[in-house]
């Protein structure tokens, strides 16, 4: 297998998790969440400042259906991890071995 069809298919299992199976995650909280309402720490809970941005709250602002806002904001996570990711590690490899650029 080629390092190019690697990627392509790491790409396209990472859209169908983030797109489509994240829709099925369960809806319960996690064992932290639970931990804190428990204990009565998320009393104290306020929310986040970026709770009102595009993609607060693990979904798009303005898209209705909870399925679709969830998946596109999936496949928007995935598409922002893979330009930062290629990016940085585009620039660690155009600087070479020596350190320095070619």
């Amino acid at each position: 297998m080629t390092t190019k069809r690697f990627f392509v298919g790491f790409l396209l299992v990472s859209l169908v998790l983030a797109g489509i199976v994240s829709y099925y995650a369960s809806s319960s909280p996690d064992g932290l969440e639970k931990v804190a309402s428990d204990k009565g720490i998320s009393a104290k809970e306020k929310d986040h400042s970026l709770k009102d941005s595009p993609l607060g709250d693990y979904g798009v602002k303005g898209v209705d259906d909870s399925r679709l806002s969830g998946g596109l904001a999936g496949v928007i996570g995935v598409g922002a991890v893979l330009l930062v990711g290629g990016g940085l590690f585009w620039a660690v490899r155009r600087r070479g071995p020596s350190g320095k650029a070619p």
